[in-house]
């Protein structure tokens, strides 16, 4: 089930970020993703805090990432890892040129 689920949200040409409301690097991340013109439905938050499966979806996605912190930000069907790896991205002028690759900005 939580393969299912994680899986069922991460699309190509889409950002997608499981979070939870709580974590403090999850709001820092979704702050920074949120002032970025994204075309409407390209860019996704997860809660999973809001699941019955949320300790499997955390398990499945260190099966699938290496970690198994929140966030998670894929871009497309690749894992860039966490809100640090998001600011690094940010910082060195990477997280635009890919997402603009991407085609997801207005």
């Amino acid at each position: 089930m939580a393969q299912q689920f994680v899986n069922s949200r991460i699309h190509p040409g889409k950002v997608v970020v499981f979070i939870k409301p709580t974590c403090p690097y999850c709001r820092q991340t979704q702050e920074i993703l949120s002032q970025l013109p994204f075309k409407q439905g390209l860019l996704e938050f997860v809660d999973i805090t809001a699941t019955t499966d949320m300790n499997a979806i955390q398990d499945y996605l260190q099966q699938l990432t290496g970690a198994r912190t929140v966030p998670r930000v894929f871009m497309g069907t690749d894992c860039i890892g966490g809100c640090s790896d998001l600011i690094t991205m940010q910082k060195n002028g990477e997280l635009l040129k890919r997402l603009e690759e991407m085609g997801v900005l207005q």
